[in-house]
Order: C-alpha cells, then structure tokens, then sequence
C-alpha cells in the first residue's frame, strides 16, 4: 500500500526527523501526489498523514508563542496538529505560495480559538467573547486618539452598536477571569471595573517581538559578515535594496536574490527551533 501510494517517492521513515529545507522538498511532492489520489482511499490519508508528520515542526514553533499559558503544551500542540490538518486539506500547491506561509496561520488561529473558547472563568456565548475582543481595540484605538478613555456612546459610534450591546460586551469581559471572594478589598475599591483593572494583569503584545528577537540573535550571528551588513542595512538604516547595491557596488537584482536567501535561512531556523547558544559562539567569533 506505500508504494503504490507513493507511485515512486522515497518513503520517509522517520518523517518527524527530516530537516526543514528537506520537509519543504518533500511536502512539495507529497503535494503533486495527494492531488492525484481519492480522498477517503488508504492511499490518500497515507500520504496526508505524512504530511503531518513531516510538517509538525511548524506546530512546535506556534506552540513556544502560547508558553505563558496554563494549558499543558501537549494540549496546544494537539490542538495545532488540527489545525495543521486543515491547512493540509485547503493548500492549493497551485498557487505561488510556500505550505509554511500557508500554514502557520491556519495553526496560531486554532490555538486562539482553544484559548478563546476554553480558558473562560465563566461560559459565555462565542459572539458576546468575539464582541468583548473587538471592544477592547476598539477602546485601545480610541484612547490612543483621544486621549482619554472612551465612553460608552463614543464606542458604540465607533463600532455602529448601540450603548445596550456595548454594554453587553462590556459585562461579558467580566467573565474572562474569576477573582477568589477572600481577595482583599480596600476603602477606594468603589466598582468591579477599577478592582478589574487595578489587580488583574494585562497581555503585553511586545513580548512575541522580544522572543522573536531572542531566536534570531543565535541566528544571525551565524551568519557571515556581508550577510549580517546587508540584514542591517535593509532594516536597520532601512535603505532600499537599490541604495544597498550602490553602496557594496552590485545589482539591485543581486542584493534581492542575496536577501531572499538570507531571510529564507533565518525563516528555516526559527522553524527548527534555532542553534544553540554553544553552536552559535564559534560562528560569531569566526565573523
């Protein structure tokens, strides 16, 4: 049955261990293969599952965004696994697009939707949740450009609701997280609001970037010393790539090509979960 469903393909016998540059080769094949089989035959779902398999790294490198979480990771990551399933069954290898680019968000919206749906102190219907989500960037937004915080008719004339489901929503959030009856209450604690937002902690979007920036350093410091130059210069100076080529005197199709290659490499590192710290001390002394 393997061979027949992989009509001349290696078979891959420990899938989970393939690199990444040679997981995207082999996902490409398995791709054209899968197409040409029924869905439902043995045939199909071997080649599907391998797939899986040959691809669960990118769930691994999803789940380490969620590490702050209660949720045990082998939860997350099974929950990532259904994620990277549907993104399985809706690539198109057709269109001028990598499964990895693909695929990741299809998987971190799984996990949100596992968060979103299973982390609640209290029940709440998935439309008063999704509201309680857009209300609160809304008010981001709002206080940002008004500079005080948003009343209730001014949110409900951003969003086009009325003052009643703002408040709805409003109400909702207060069953995101449950507080202990014995916790200490003092004199000023007038409302629920103001204990809500003295004591429950809030999530700092800046520390995805501070853990992206952390896997890249082992990353770029192996790489050689024109590379980490041009790196600097694209996003650092943020010169054009036609300024780039004037200035190490070639191309701008040449500095192109060259950046492409280098941001495809830290791509298939951070998949791999990066080099270690011993691996990368060699590197950065030799640049």
């Amino acid at each position: 049955m393997r061979r027949k469903a992989l009509a001349g393909l290696p078979e891959i016998a420990r899938p989970t261990e393939v690199t990444t540059r040679d997981a995207r080769s082999l996902s490409a094949a398995l791709f054209a293969r899968l197409r040409e089989l029924e869905e439902g035959t043995p045939e199909h779902a071997y080649v599907r599952n391998t797939l899986v398999e040959l691809n669960l790294s990118l769930v691994k490198f999803a789940a380490r965004r969620f590490r702050d979480h209660a949720e045990p990771t082998e939860d997350v990551i099974q929950v990532g696994t259904i994620g990277l399933i549907k993104a399985i069954n809706r690539f198109d290898p057709d269109r001028d697009i990598e499964f990895t680019a693909f695929a990741l968000p299809t998987i971190v919206g799984e996990m949100k939707r596992f968060f979103r749906d299973s982390t609640w102190a209290v029940r709440v219907p998935r439309g008063l949740q999704e509201l309680r989500i857009e209300l609160a960037r809304t008010t981001d937004c709002l206080e940002q450009r008004l500079g005080h915080r948003p009343s209730r008719g001014e949110l409900a004339a951003q969003m086009q609701l009325t003052e009643e489901r703002v408040a709805e929503g409003e109400r909702a959030a207060n069953g995101y997280v449950a507080r202990s009856l014995d916790t200490p209450v003092t004199d000023d604690d007038t409302d629920a609001q103001g204990l809500a937002e003295r004591h429950l902690a809030a999530s700092e979007p800046s520390y995805d970037l501070v853990e992206d920036f952390e896997s890249l350093k082992p990353l770029i410091a192996r790489l050689c010393a024109r590379d980490r130059l041009i790196l600097s210069l694209r996003f650092g100076e943020e010169l054009t790539q036609a300024q780039i080529g004037e200035r190490l005197r070639v191309s701008q199709m040449h500095i192109s090509r060259l950046l492409k290659r280098i941001l495809d490499e830290l791509r298939a590192g951070l998949v791999d979960d990066g080099p270690t710290a011993s691996e990368a001390t060699p590197a950065r002394r030799a640049g």
